[in-house]
């Protein structure tokens, strides 16, 4: 039987007890109509899982469990924001495919100016992408910073630019590396300014393919390039 995911912070932690928070509570017992006795997974979202019972207004833990899902490197993504509610499916997708952190930016030909109630958005679908997909974490997702402010960060640095003839991603990457940091920009895509500045902070260019890709798209596929690299 397929146990069902509920995220929780430490602070709800008490000996071996879960104090549940009423939407919590609801969701459990309304959405998921789990009872008294049944069990549940419990994680942290900073790499522990438990299982559980349901027990009121708490949860007793059962027992600690082991979690492998995760990729054998940390990918920092550095997106641009797109237009519209095009962000939400970025986070929703690169969180099932192993993100560790993502850092809205702003760019030159960035349309987009979120507000505090996006970034909450944000981090929760991340969390809830990170329950269904089984992760041991969850994503952090950074707040909205101009581009300019962020390309110096990182050590194994790629931006991906859909113009010039730069080298794909798949070969360009360092597959010894602990942590991984790729910028992707928004529709129009980087100025040469941006270019020119990730270049001097040590970004290295690379290409994501032959066939322009929309904003929302670039960092699917960026993270499924990873992904296919580190998992085989």
């Amino acid at each position: 039987m397929q146990l069902q995911r509920l995220a929780i912070t430490p602070s709800q932690m008490q000996n071996d007890q879960i104090l549940l928070t009423p939407p919590q509570q609801h969701y459990l017992g309304r959405v998921l109509r789990l009872q008294a006795g049944d069990r549940f997974i419990a994680m942290d979202g900073m790499g522990k899982w438990w299982l559980a019972k349901l027990s009121g207004e708490q949860a007793q833990i059962l027992e600690s469990l082991a979690v492998h899902t995760e990729l054998p490197v940390a990918v920092a993504l550095i997106i641009a924001l797109p237009k519209g509610n095009g962000f939400d499916e970025v986070v929703r997708c690169c969180t099932e495919l192993g993100v560790a952190s993502i850092t809205p930016v702003i760019s030159d030909r960035t349309l987009l100016n979120p507000s505090t109630q996006k970034l909450e958005r944000w981090r929760r679908i991340a969390q809830e992408a990170a329950e269904q997909s089984e992760r041991a974490f969850v994503p952090t997702i950074l707040e909205p910073t101009p581009f300019n402010q962020v390309v110096s960060s990182g050590t194994h640095r790629y931006i991906c630019e859909a113009r010039g003839s730069y080298p794909h991603l798949k070969t360009a990457i360092d597959q010894v590396a602990s942590e991984i940091v790729i910028a992707i920009g928004p529709e129009g895509g980087w100025t040469t300014q941006e270019i020119t500045e990730a270049i001097a902070a040590g970004f290295q260019p690379v290409s994501l393919g032959k066939r322009i890709l929309r904003a929302v798209t670039a960092p699917i596929v960026a993270m499924s390039v990873v992904a296919a690299i580190f998992e085989l």
